[in-house]
């Protein structure tokens, strides 16, 4: 017996249903499987562009799957009711989907006397493993993303400190909101947005490790510098951090640097298709402790420990399955995963490095060459 699956939502915005349907539209639409056929549904003038643009067997507007009461004006509600309408028609009794599909389109199916049931594989396992193409485009986000982060941490270093130990940069303060300005206007430029924003900092703020940062920059302290821009054109991210210090970094400073590019070189080369999530972040984290930094996972600290993962997966979303952390699973050929240990306090600072690696059957390939060094004048 066939299974029916549905995958439904603003392609735009749900990316289970856009990597089934690469149409990047605003609108709600789906994307119904019977029996092996396949069927996309989308609003009446999209439907020519679906036709150039995706690869079905059917193509329709909720127009055409109307129920005997007529459509609803409001866009969500109408796509729902076709959908109900559509699987009614073809006497489908029961369907899954994944944990993305919204409870409009999941109410009226019911509604309609039809069973859903949840499929947690679905949407995930199949993005996990990116094909030839996903990896080119995620080697081309991230190539764009380092030739940002090289801009925004030579920007920072070729700057100058005035009387007080601030940084400045064209007669002007130089400030995490500056360098992330920086950051941003040459993202604009070659067609990459940071949708998430992106973080500039330093202590004591970079404490939280996830902390955006705010104010002048500082000499001879470290600064986290974290991009993460999605490639407009092909609507997959970017993601890599390093670590900058202006002018003479303390010793303590590059002692934790130098763990956390030990950690990250354990992690990389532990990332094989096969060993698992969970024996990944654990290379990492034994590293640190070997060097005397504690965990403090979700307590902030004045003095640099553990306060994260070893890294996520990544694609179509910034953070996607799977985390590289305790339990995590087993690794599958050619996916995609951020590798970015760090250390953290309200102290001294932070000192985070991260690249994108793939794990293909012949071993971790990291994306780009970018140094991972703490001066980059």
């Amino acid at each position: 017996m066939q299974t029916t699956t549905l995958l439904a939502g603003i392609p735009a915005e749900n990316a289970s249903l856009f990597h089934r349907m690469p149409l990047s539209v605003g609108d709600p639409a789906a994307w119904i499987q019977v029996d092996g056929e396949t069927t996309v549904i989308v609003r009446d003038i999209e439907v020519d562009r679906a036709r150039r643009q995706l690869t079905a067997n059917h193509f329709g507007s909720p127009g055409e799957y109307a129920p005997a009461g007529g459509l609803s004006p409001d866009r969500a509600t109408a796509t729902a009711q076709a959908v109900a309408e559509f699987l009614a028609r073809k006497k489908i009794a029961s369907i899954q989907t994944d944990r993305t599909l919204p409870f409009i389109f999941a109410w009226h199916i019911q509604q309609a006397g039809i069973e859903i049931a949840y499929n947690a594989d679905l949407g995930v396992i199949d993005r996990r493993s990116k094909s030839d193409r996903e990896l080119e485009c995620l080697q081309t986000a991230q190539e764009m993303t380092q030739r940002a982060m090289e801009l925004a941490c030579r920007t920072i270093a070729a700057s100058t400190a005035n009387a007080s130990g601030q940084l400045v940069h064209e007669g002007e303060l130089l400030t995490s909101e500056r360098v992330k300005a920086i950051a941003a206007q040459f993202f604009l430029e070659h067609n990459f947005a940071m949708e998430h924003g992106s973080i500039v900092a330093t202590a004591p703020e970079v404490a939280d490790c996830h902390h955006a940062g705010a104010g002048p920059l500082r000499t001879e302290v470290p600064i986290v510098v974290d991009l993460f821009p999605r490639d407009l054109s092909s609507r997959y991210w970017g993601d890599c951090t390093r670590t900058v210090v202006h002018g003479q970094a303390s010793e303590e400073v590059k002692q934790m640097h130098a763990a956390v590019v030990q950690a990250k070189a354990a992690a990389t080369a532990a990332l094989r298709v096969g060993n698992t999530g969970d024996a990944v972040h654990q290379a990492s984290t034994d590293v640190l402790l070997d060097r005397g930094y504690p965990l403090s996972r979700g307590t902030v600290t004045d003095h640099p420990s553990i306060q994260h993962g070893t890294g996520h997966g990544i694609g179509l979303e910034i953070h996607e399955p799977i985390l590289l952390d305790d339990g995590g699973p087993e690794i599958l050929p050619n996916e995609v995963l951020t590798i970015e240990p760090g250390l953290y306090g309200r102290n001294v600072g932070g000192v985070r490095v991260e690249d994108m690696v793939a794990a293909t059957t012949d071993g971790p390939v990291v994306f780009g060459t970018l140094h991972q060094g703490l001066d980059w004048k």
